[in-house]
């Protein structure tokens, strides 16, 4: 992997060159190897060559150590010294250096650092502010210094482990040629393609192993060596196991926090150890684990006679990272389309990293527009698929007859009776009512239905998902609602539409193609289409936010229904109403004067949130907690747990049952056998030949030749890879129920009694047995479900994320926003979370300015139609794009822009297909 940490003074860049980066730090003799200045720069100022401690510290200074006089115009106190940019390989590839005995492998290591570290000079960029300039400008010259490491920090009582890392210090200096000067450094963009230099560098060892003679396999993260046993890379993980306990005990995930947990945790510096004596060590102890285990004790071999891997090309790479990538996402950065591109070529020496770059970036499937610097991609299918869209909404403008050619007299007031009467009114197929949190859209709903039906009109209602349509709506009284999959299956149903009315519950879930296909549907059969949702929440999992494109892009009327009644409170009410409008600022100073911002110990994160919520149970409130990433949800439930047992407030007995986690792969991911493992779960969605729909299965192997599958009578088959819409994917582990748990149902199914389960619907544990049989019940509906313990879809409910609560409903809302979750924290997440209670919500972080400025992000996908749009492009250069040309970068023209959804028969005759 490749990090970045930030050197925020010169005395924190002398002390960690002096404390972790050179020679002379916790081993003397030849484990650490001399550090070598590097960079265009460096070679520019005479500096390239090895590193000395009074040239290192001068550059820390801001000096030029050759002059003596200020490297960049400007010498702040605050001024960022610099960043230290590591490069670790995975551990089998540290092992079999450390056993081997020459430097092929680290040479290999060195060369792909200095390649990659190649691409990042080429990329730094300096601000350009001459002339009241506000402004970056590519520069391409670095100064750092390299040191290359062997061994970790040892654990107190033991000698090291073999690990092999670099540390390159970038010194926050850069030539700009323009203005003939060196200035500061800009790593901004640096930052944001970490993962693209990542994929690079891994892809670029890779190769130079397999050239040595070595074979690679793909792991979630990197790489791994074969033959390099799993139990000798655990032996060898001793630094990564101490950390990693610590972190547990004190509770950090955070990233940075685990880098300084890592410099708080070096165990003292152990002198008069040579590498021999190292290797000799590690031996030893491979060989005391041999004993124990023959598997583990196997042989490496080198040039090992092994079968060639299968072929792959440059464009089977780009051709995943399309599927993969806009499976979710209808605009993606070109360098993450790389990132999905060159990690499927690993293990493949063939594919080259130009190969794959030269194949995206001329792939004819591709829009490419230039946006701050930055290159950003569509497909032509996407933009296509969103005109469709657009254009079917836009066809049915005017050309219905008003359910009412005058307002009935409503029970209703304000802005309810405003939207009601603009859709009894309104002459459009379609119709959109914008309802913001809590604002009574069910109330809304349920009067416009009965004054359609009494001007004779059939309403048939959906929602995207089973718990909103099955749960929800039903306890509000819509008996029928069912779901838009439903709908979309059921010919009758459809049917049954001709010249009635379909609504849509929280329409904002819909992603792009089940939105198109709705609008056919009412096209087809001439309905009225209401669209009832809330843009400012979170939008469908697949892509295309469909609500938000037809009213911001396609111009579809939308009645607005902004006053909020859920909130009980004023002040909490004027805050949820705050992030409604995305006005991010204006609600924390609210939730914050109301103290419902909490400051927490890093070292405790979750200790003042259990305390609340427990006490908040005590009082009969209903209460949830809400994180945005499933492994703070994890961690936060299993605080809870615990306190809850030791309050009393669980039963004494507790079972053990299956949970199968879904691994949320992408169709791309699921139709590749290196992303499936033996012991996985696989669940199918459709019925297959010899394959019924909803059977489980296990993996029982995975190669180049196919997937094999088992089920429980031990028949074996080939998984259908080219059909994997067809399954899901489940990691297999416990979960422990006892009486009075909070449980959620993870994926829709029947109990033993075939009563309906939907996902995500909450239900409380009634009662446990001996021999695993579970009761569940729902606190609002009392109706009580039987599952057996071997279930699986089923997770503890006591902390979800934002995407979960969405639609829920309590009195109190406790919100778990530590800084490790701060890269999944937006405005979307924040208003969803905060606006789930009734009387108050809670939100514990250990950062309230960082929290403010990630909070403060929209959370937007930005659709195809808009990345086009926005760059001023005209209709014809798209048509060019989409009909004729290959894919180029596209520059943002002078004249206005055309409309992206022309009404012409041929526009729809001539649309592009992959």
């Amino acid at each position: 992997m490749i990090r970045l940490i930030q050197a925020s003074s010169a005395a924190h860049a002398k002390a960690y060159f002096s404390d972790a980066l050179s020679k002379a730090d916790y081993y003397l003799n030849d484990q650490e190897l001399q550090g070598q200045m590097r960079g265009k720069l460096a070679d520019r100022l005479g500096l390239a060559g090895p590193v000395f401690k009074d040239t290192f510290f001068a550059l820390c200074e801001n000096l030029n150590p050759g002059t003596g006089e200020a490297l960049t115009p400007r010498t702040k106190d605050n001024r960022v010294t610099g960043w230290d940019c590591n490069f670790h390989v995975p551990k089998s590839v540290s092992i079999l250096h450390g056993l081997s005995n020459d430097d092929h492998i680290l040479d290999a290591f060195r060369e792909s650092v200095r390649q990659t570290m190649d691409d990042i000079e080429q990329d730094v960029k300096t601000r350009v502010r001459k002339d009241k300039a506000q402004d970056e400008r590519v520069t391409g010259e670095l100064l750092y210094s390299e040191f290359v490491h062997q061994t970790a920090r040892p654990v107190d009582g033991q000698l090291p482990d073999p690990h092999l890392h670099a540390h390159c210090f970038i010194f926050n200096a850069t030539w700009d040629d323009t203005e003939q000067q060196i200035k500061s450094a800009r790593l901004r963009d640096i930052y944001l393609d970490l993962p693209y230099y990542h994929a690079r560098f891994h892809k670029r060892l890779s190769d130079k192993l397999i050239e040595q003679g070595y074979q690679v396999r793909r792991t979630t993260q990197s790489f791994e060596v074969e033959g390099v046993p799993q139990k000798v890379i655990d032996l060898f993980s001793k630094r990564t196991d101490e950390i990693g306990r610590v972190a547990k005990e004190k509770g950090i995930t955070d990233p940075n926090q685990l880098d300084e947990l890592g410099a708080r945790t070096r165990a003292k510096k152990q002198k008069g150890h040579s590498m021999a004596e190292l290797k000799t060590e590690w031996r030893r102890q491979i060989s005391e684990l041999k004993q124990d285990d023959q598997e583990a004790g196997k042989r490496i071999l080198r040039y090992a006679p092994t079968k060639e891997p299968s072929i792959l090309t440059p464009e089977q790479c780009v051709d995943h990272a399309l599927q993969h990538d806009f499976e979710r996402a209808s605009v993606k950065q070109n360098r993450r389309l790389l990132v999905t591109a060159y990690r499927q070529a690993l293990g493949h020496k063939n594919v080259t990293l130009d190969g794959i770059t030269e194949q995206l970036t001329n792939d004819a499937r591709l829009i490419h527009v230039q946006d701050s610097g930055r290159t950003m991609c569509t497909t032509r299918e996407v933009l296509s698929e969103e005109q469709r869209m657009v254009r079917l909404a836009q066809q049915g403008q005017g050309k219905l007859k008003p359910l009412y050619t005058q307002a009935p007299d409503l029970t209703l007031d304000g802005q309810q009776a405003a939207a009601v009467n603009h859709v009894l009114t309104t002459p459009h197929r379609v119709s959109i009512i914008r309802g913001v949190a809590g604002s009574g859209k069910t109330t809304l709903m349920g009067e416009a239905i009965n004054w359609m039906e009494k001007a004779g009109k059939h309403v048939t209602v959906v929602a995207p998902t089973a718990e909103a349509a099955r749960g929800v709506l039903r306890n509000e009284g819509f008996a029928a609602a069912n779901t838009v999959a439903n709908l979309l299956h059921d010919k009758a149903r459809q049917q049954m539409l001709a010249g009635q009315i379909l609504w849509v519950d929280e329409a904002g879930l819909l992603g792009t193609k089940d939105m198109s296909a709705l609008l056919e549907l009412a096209t087809q059969q001439n309905a009225r289409l209401i669209l009832g949702g809330d843009t400012r929440q979170h939008a469908s999992v697949i892509r295309g936010d469909a609500l938000r494109i037809l009213n911001t892009v396609g111009g579809i009327q939308t009645a607005e229904v902004s006053k909020i009644y859920r909130q009980r409170h004023a002040p909490y009410r004027a805050a949820v109403e705050d992030l409604s409008k995305g006005d991010v600022s204006s609600a924390f100073i609210k939730l914050d004067s109301m103290g419902s911002i909490q400051s927490i110990d890093p070292l405790k994160p979750n200790e003042a949130l259990v305390k609340d919520y427990v006490e908040a149970r005590r009082k009969g409130k209903s209460a949830l907690v809400v994180s945005p990433t499933h492994k703070q949800g994890d961690e936060v439930t299993d605080s809870i747990r615990q306190k809850l047992k030791a309050s009393g407030m669980l039963g004494k007995r507790e079972i053990k049952a299956d949970r199968l986690s879904s691994l949320n792969l992408t169709e791309a991911q699921k139709g590749d056998w290196r992303n499936l493992q033996v012991g996985q779960i696989i669940q199918f969605n459709q019925n297959r030949p010899g394959i019924g729909r909803g059977s489980v299965w296990t993996v029982a192997s995975s190669t180049d030749k196919g997937v094999l599958i088992q089920n429980d009578e031990q028949q074996t088959i080939p998984l259908p890879l080219t059909n994997s819409r067809d399954y899901d994917v489940y990691h297999k582990s416990e979960i422990s129920l006892a009486k009075r748990d909070a449980v959620r149902i993870t994926r829709n199914g029947f109990d033993q009694d075939k009563n309906r389960l939907n996902n995500g619907q909450l239900l409380d544990v009634v009662s446990v047995s001996k021999q695993g049989d579970v009761v569940l019940r729902n606190t609002i509906s009392k109706a009580t479900y039987r599952l057996d313990k071997s279930y699986g879809h089923i997770a503890h409910a006591y902390c979800i994320t934002s995407h979960a609560a969405q639609g829920k409903t309590v009195d109190e809302v406790f919100i778990s926003q530590p800084a490790s979750t701060f890269a999944a924290t937006d405005a979307k997440q924040l208003y969803v979370s905060v606006s789930r209670g009734r009387d108050r919500a809670r939100i514990y972080t250990d950062d309230k300015e960082q929290l403010l400025m990630q909070a403060s992000r929209l959370g937007e996908r930005q659709s195809a139609l808009e990345l086009v749009k926005r760059k001023n492009l005209t209709m014809e250069t798209i048509k060019h794009q989409l009909h004729n040309k290959p894919a180029q970068t596209v520059e943002p023209k002078s004249k206005p822009v055309d409309k992206l959804t022309p009404n012409r028969p041929k526009d729809r005759d001539h649309e592009p297909r992959l």
